[in-house]
């Protein structure tokens, strides 16, 4: 059973066209991700999902629920975590658990939920006085609290240090384990890489690319990819036509080269340096990742 089906969705503000027919198909109890820069469609499409914003037209069925005109019986089975987090701020942790709660027929036991989001040693601070990532984690914790089928995190991990974020990855895991769907947005590559079961690239609001991150990669990349810091921003041209150098990808503070054959690859830029040519400050060897995946598809970097 698909618990979200999305056909030929489009949502437009005066001129511009923020969703542009989008097509999903999302099962239960899969991590699902929506990846994309900042405007890209991601939180608008994520709010009409949940019933805050109704389509321009397309047909969309969420728990085989109409969000816009059943949103009432909708929202008793999802829970949601906005970008902007709303809390009381004179409420304690315990408290504003407790007042999530209250709002379901079924909730989660709240001791349980202070444990998965690691926040029982702060269950009588005042949420003001939370630090970022504790705070991030209780606004999971009251999406969640419902114990709905669906929940829906807009960037859940933005802003966090790395430690945070691994602690909140660890909150998403949790609720797969439990066979809820996760509609996941974010802007970071890397964690829709290690969490998500199928993700969808969205650009300009068009789905340009669907499906898991390892056939995404698969489908795009046979290479290697080796990332080079060089001395001199106009060192690139110089390996463009590098022995198993399929293609190369200029960022802002590194160069990467899509190599089929990395070892004669290797042997060409030191023998560069040796000979005088371009100095390398850095080189490291990797599996190419959804962050080149989208470099490929865009031209240009997630968060550009």
């Amino acid at each position: 059973m698909n618990s979200i089906e999305v056909l030929s969705l489009i949502k437009n503000y005066g001129s511009v066209r923020a969703v542009d027919n989008v097509n999903l198909s999302i099962k239960q109890g899969e991590v699902f991700g929506m990846l994309g820069p900042n405007g890209a469609g991601k939180t608008t499409t994520m709010e009409i999902l949940v019933g805050l914003r109704s389509p321009d037209s397309g047909t969309v069925s969420v728990l085989g629920l109409n969000p816009t005109t059943q949103k009432g019986k909708l929202h008793q089975r999802i829970g949601v975590q906005l970008q902007t987090p709303s809390l009381f701020p004179r409420l304690t942790v315990r408290e504003s658990l407790q007042l999530n709660a209250s709002f379901y027929e079924n909730p989660f036991p709240i001791d349980e939920v202070l444990q998965w989001i690691g926040l029982q040693d702060r269950a009588k601070v005042l949420t003001h006085k939370l630090s970022g990532g504790q705070l991030q984690r209780l606004v999971v914790g009251t999406a969640m609290i419902g114990n709905g089928d669906i929940i829906f995190l807009d960037e859940p991990t933005t802003g966090l240090d790395p430690q945070a974020r691994r602690s909140m990855w660890d909150v998403i895991v949790h609720l797969k384990k439990l066979n809820k769907t996760v509609f996941l947005t974010t802007h970071y590559m890397e964690e829709a890489e290690r969490l998500c079961d199928h993700v969808a690239i969205i650009d300009h609001g068009s789905i340009i690319a669907l499906d898991s991150p390892d056939e995404l990669i698969r489908h795009h990349f046979q290479e290697q990819a080796i990332d080079l810091t060089l001395t001199s921003s106009d060192d690139a041209n110089a390996y463009r036509h590098a022995p198993g150098v399929n293609r190369v990808q200029v960022a802002a503070d590194k160069i990467t080269l899509y190599s089929g054959q990395v070892e004669e690859t290797i042997r060409y830029l030191i023998g560069q340096e040796v000979a005088g040519g371009p100095a390398l400050a850095g080189l490291s060897i990797r599996k190419a990742s959804l962050e080149d995946v989208f470099l490929k598809l865009t031209g240009r970097s997630i968060r550009e």
